[in-house]
């Protein structure tokens, strides 16, 4: 069994020069759960309402199960390829709900650049720490 820390075991892996320092990932994710608790809640009750199909809920339920899985993945089973296979799925997702969302509620979409454009970073970062590390 493998003793050493989350933390630890991150900061041991080689990362690409353009890595953020630690510290900042809180932060950041911080703000956009906010942004995905509003946005993502509000095509729920929408649904909720019956003024939006299923098969628009679909890709934002899809992106919080996969956005809830990587963390496990990544630092609890410490898999950085199947973590990778993960981000990507987060990121097929949201580019996927975003343009289910546009013709509908286009203030979806735009309220939700920031979390496209940082997990479009954090599928390079995550596929770049796979690499380095294989």
């Amino acid at each position: 069994m493998d003793s050493t820390s989350s933390a630890e075991w991150y900061a041991q892996l080689t990362k690409p020069f353009f890595a953020p320092p630690a510290f900042l990932f809180g932060p950041v994710w911080s703000v956009l759960y906010v942004i995905i608790a509003i946005s993502f809640g509000y095509v729920l009750v929408q649904y909720l309402k019956r003024r939006l199909p299923f098969g628009l809920l679909l890709p934002f339920i899809l992106n919080l199960v996969f956005n809830a899985a990587y963390t496990p993945i990544q630092f609890g089973l410490k898999n950085n390829l199947l973590a990778s296979a993960d981000i990507l799925l987060v990121l097929g997702t949201l580019v996927w709900a975003l343009a289910a969302i546009w013709r509908r509620t286009r203030w979806v979409a735009y309220v939700n650049i920031p979390y496209l454009l940082w997990v479009a970073f954090a599928t390079v970062l995550q596929l770049s720490i796979t690499w380095l590390n294989r």
